[in-house]
């Protein structure tokens, strides 16, 4: 989807710089407009370096899209706590690190940030506790981060996917986290969410779809403070503005239902 985005807004105009971990990425996504950066948003000095890059630059900077994200689908329980501080790290920690770095170059252009965030910023369905948590904690952020700019003439733009067709899902940690006792406790239903998120995802919308909302949110003249991507992200974040906690519980339960593994005969 980051590929996907930098594509469309190279298509735009605009000079990308694309942040990417590995060589390998940065020759498969460099072309016209866009620029490979090799940044881990964990480390300080990575962010450093592409404060440094951008100062030297006399083009202002239009926006920043924080798009660094991992997955882990797993119960509360198993996940490790030192698997909660690494996801917090990428998914929120280094989000706010690289945003802090770019305010100041963001603020002297009447810039934008936009903080790709997720339909699990809105409902944390079963085993996806840990990832859940660090959107909604983004997007309460972001929140927080709109009402501070808004006087500097800063926008922030929340973007929620639901299923997209991207390699996130074949990334996300499941059975690696569980102990046998937990695999007994569990096991049913991290298979029923593997299988579901699988099934939403191959029906998803295309990587370009989604990249085409981003680049929306960056260029909209009067940008909305929060776009969906998808049908199904659409009509949870509407769910939840309407039903109970109780009967969304039920709901989704039922939605899971048919994914768990069929007892043998």
């Amino acid at each position: 989807m980051g590929a996907a985005t930098a594509r469309e807004l190279a298509r735009r105009g605009f000079h990308v710089l694309a942040g990417v971990r590995r060589d390998h990425d940065a020759d498969a996504i460099r072309g016209p407009g866009i620029e490979p950066v090799i940044i881990d948003i964990t480390r300080s000095d990575h962010i450093q370096a592409l404060t440094t890059r951008l100062h030297d630059d006399p083009r202002p900077l239009r926006a920043l899209v924080n798009n660094a994200a991992i997955q882990a689908n797993a119960p509360v329980e198993a996940f490790s706590l030192e698997e909660w501080r690494n996801m917090f790290e990428v998914n929120l920690f280094g989000q706010i690190a690289v945003t802090q770095a770019l305010l100041p170059a963001l603020i002297d252009s009447s810039g934008r940030v936009v903080n790709i965030s997720s339909v699990g910023g809105k409902v944390a369905m079963a085993a996806y506790g840990p990832y859940a948590g660090t959107k909604f904690a983004l997007e309460a952020v972001s929140d927080s981060l709109r009402r501070e700019l808004a006087p500097l003439c800063v926008d922030v733009v929340v973007v929620e996917p639901g299923a997209v067709r991207t390699e996130m899902l074949s990334r996300a940690g499941t059975a690696r986290v569980l102990t046998s006792e937990q695999a007994g406790r569990y096991g049913g239903l991290v298979h029923a969410v593997t299988a579901q998120a699988a099934a939403s995802t191959k029906v998803g919308l295309s990587a370009d779809d989604a990249a085409t909302v981003i680049a929306k949110a960056v260029t909209a003249r009067k940008p909305r403070t929060r776009y969906t991507i998808g049908h199904d992200a659409a009509l949870i974040t509407r769910l939840v503005r309407v039903v109970g906690d109780r009967t969304l519980d039920r709901i989704l339960a039922a939605a899971l239902r048919r994914h768990f593994p069929q007892p043998s005969t």
